[in-house]
């Protein structure tokens, strides 16, 4: 690998990790926002939340598959130094379940079970495209 080639590297890994910062800033924010803040926008209603596709089978929350999935994914990319990739699992597993907690005190919101499991599947996906991803990688 040249010099070129491993500066342009660490510059998408420096973007992809500012990316992943902002967007846990908006996810913090958007979550913990009483009511729903695309629904204000959208429908001029806070009270309704936008839903992307249908719950898989009423025990999943599509949109929250969504939103961990790529949040996760870009937070594998963003740390995937060794050391740094086991605390950006526990720290996803973590906020995953944390977020969805704190509904329980938020008003205008409510604590779901199918969030929950919406959120760690996401996160699970993720790590298993990053994972097999970087097993093929390794394996040519």
């Amino acid at each position: 690998m040249n010099n070129y080639t491993k500066f342009k590297k660490k510059n998408n890994i420096i973007f992809v990790k500012y990316l992943f910062h902002i967007s846990n800033i908006f996810l913090i924010i958007f979550y913990l926002y009483p009511g729903s803040i695309f629904g204000c926008f959208l429908y001029n209603d806070c009270g309704v939340q936008p839903q992307l596709t249908a719950d898989f089978g009423n025990t999943i929350s599509s949109n929250h598959v969504y939103v961990f999935l790529v949040i996760s994914m870009l937070g594998f990319i963003a740390y995937s130094e060794k050391k740094k990739f086991l605390r950006i699992v526990f720290y996803l597993f973590l906020v995953s379940v944390f977020l969805e907690l704190a509904h329980i005190i938020v008003p205008e919101r409510g604590f779901e079970i199918k969030d929950v499991a919406g959120n760690v599947l996401g996160v699970v996906i993720s790590l298993a495209i990053y994972l097999i991803f970087k097993l093929r990688k390794k394996n040519e």
